[in-house]
């Protein structure tokens, strides 16, 4: 991560070219013959100015995110029981490997953990391609990546890829679609449509901008291709702040979900007075703080399946109370609200910010030119699920429709139980982009780059840095305890652009002269939407949270 291309070397070259030409054919015989031309790009590729720039964490920490094949039913193997006993940071604290050697101890010595060889491949893979391995070592990397389930990129399927990306789309903003319409009316519901167009249509963007040159595999990188440094650097600040604006959003999420089920709930300590609000927000922060100090986060992979199962329970709930358990429909609502037009805007933009897991999840497909049909299922799904939540909660609750519809639903009814139960536990297991070690680990690495490699302190710092990373969410979150709100503040200020303004740019800078004017005006028309609806809905949202703190 922190070590000089120039110092040593990634890659290790192969004595026999008659060797590397039968280590290719081999990969090439194993690749299908639509991802044929992707993968052979990807072993071609050097070592580039893309890997080594700050953030080098970037893509470690997003393939959590978007790029792991959805765990097979063998996870219950010893090996993998095996990993979680180790999985905590112990020192050291955050072990950062060296290049892979020129040699490399015996398969029989059990000498190369698991997580030494995935770390290695996950923050340098693309510095020693595979073909130019000594086939000895190759070996060793690929039995022992084989015998702990590791998987390398380019392996995801079709259905895995759009497992992932409707966890990445379909998150906690499902819950705040109905307070969305009642805030903007009926009229907003076009603005959820519209949205979704455009960032279908920004994810394909990236894609294009991912294939203008070798190398490029993150959006930081996609950053930097464009507007150099300082792009890069602009975008991973943007995109990292969006991480951990998301994990303010669980404390206030917890604490609202959990304040329901236990309304008397208080502690005193002393002079103080906890109300459920704070005790619980506290309880959550506590119970959550163990696992951003996870050093393997791979153990949470194993709980993708449950991010759309939890997503889904969520939703039928809610329909099993509106029309099985009569709760019935009480309002027709209103055409629209142009006073809190702006609020709504924030929070459907909020609904589709998994752009920055794009990248990763495209790298990571056995069969690229799937991309886009994998997009295209993934918005639409998200898309039916949000409007369908959106209308039947606003008929159900009209004007009382509270930032989250599951603490409008009636306390004594089994499926609310049901509903709220799992909202509370959900951002504990959904996976990937509403798991709050997931979101704040990025943030903590980027951060720990900054610390010198040698420096003898590191393990205290880096604990330091998580710790108050997460002490901070629950400061922020209690100060402004305002789900909807500071959710479409997110929307507005960093979603937009994360998901439609810098994807436009990007684009734009990149392939400008090689594009037709056509291209041109549906980039411009997407950004000129975008900085409107982030300047209008940003202020909306802050003038509303100012009038509840200080009004």
């Amino acid at each position: 991560m922190k070590n000089s291309v120039s110092d040593r070397s990634f890659y290790i070259e192969s004595d026999d070219e008659d060797e590397e030409k039968d280590l290719n054919n081999v990969d090439q015989g194993n690749d299908s013959d639509d991802s044929h031309e992707w993968n052979d790009h990807d072993a071609m590729r050097k070592p580039s100015s893309y890997s080594m720039a700050w953030p080098q964490s970037y893509r470690q920490s997003i393939d959590l995110l978007g790029s792991v094949p959805s765990p097979n039913i063998g996870f219950l193997g010893t090996t993998s029981l095996s990993r979680l006993g180790s999985s905590f940071i112990v020192p050291p604290l955050i072990k950062r490997h060296p290049p892979v050697p020129d040699t490399i101890p015996s398969a029989k010595k059990p000498l190369l953990q698991p997580t030494d060889i995935d770390d290695q491949r996950r923050s340098s893979h693309i510095l020693h391609p595979p073909h130019l391995l000594r086939g000895s070592t190759r070996n060793v990397i690929s039995k022992v990546a084989h015998d702990h389930e590791v998987h390398f990129s380019g392996q995801c399927t079709f259905g895995q890829a759009v497992l992932n990306g409707i966890n990445a789309l379909c998150g906690v903003g499902i819950l705040s679609t109905p307070y969305a319409l009642k805030e903007g009316g009926w009229v907003a519901l076009s603005v959820l449509f519209i949205f979704s167009a455009f960032s279908f249509y920004t994810g394909l963007l990236l894609r294009h901008c991912l294939d203008s040159e070798p190398g490029l595999e993150t959006y930081p990188d996609i950053g930097q291709a464009a507007f150099g440094t300082s792009g890069r650097i602009f975008i991973s600040v943007i995109l990292y702040s969006e991480l951990y604006a998301c994990c303010i959003e669980y404390i206030i999420l917890e604490s609202d979900n959990l304040s329901s089920l236990f309304p008397n709930a208080h502690l005193s300590l002393g002079g103080l007075e906890l109300n459920p609000h704070v005790l619980f927000a506290i309880l959550t922060t506590l119970a959550i703080l163990p696992t951003v100090y996870l050093r393997d986060l791979r153990i949470l992979s194993y709980l993708s399946a449950c991010g759309v199962l939890a997503t889904t329970l969520v939703v039928l709930c809610l329909f099993w109370v509106g029309l099985i358990d009569n709760v019935g429909i009480h309002s027709k609502g209103t055409t629209i609200n142009l006073a809190t037009f702006p609020v709504a805007m924030g929070l459907y933009g909020y609904c589709y910010s998994g752009h920055a897991v794009f990248p990763n999840l495209y790298t990571a497909m056995a069969n690229r030119n799937q991309f886009p049909a994998v997009l295209l299922v993934c918005f639409a799904l998200c898309t039916v699920m949000y409007a369908a939540v959106a209308i039947m909660g606003y008929t159900m609750f009209g004007e009382y429709t509270l930032s989250q519809y599951t603490l409008n639903m009636p306390q004594g009814l089994v499926a609310t139980k049901l509903a709220v139960w799992t909202t509370v536990v959900n951002p504990f297991t959904k996976y990937p982009f509403t798991t709050y070690a997931l979101s704040l680990t990025p943030v903590a690495k980027c951060l720990e780059e900054l610390i010198p490699l040698n420096d003898p302190k590191f393990n205290l710092y880096s604990i330091f840095i998580r710790t108050m990373l997460v002490v901070s969410t629950l400061l922020v979150g209690l100060s402004v305890p305002f789900f909807g709100l500071v959710m479409s503040l997110i929307g507005s200020l960093l979603t937009m652009f994360v998901s439609l303004i810098l994807p436009s740019a990007c684009f734009l800078k990149i392939k400008w002269g090689k594009i037709s004017q056509i291209q041109v005006a549906l980039c411009v028309t997407v950004m000129i939407v975008a900085v409107v609806s982030s300047a209008f809905g940003s202020y909306s949202a802050i003038s509303e949270i100012i009038e509840q703190l200080f009004g």
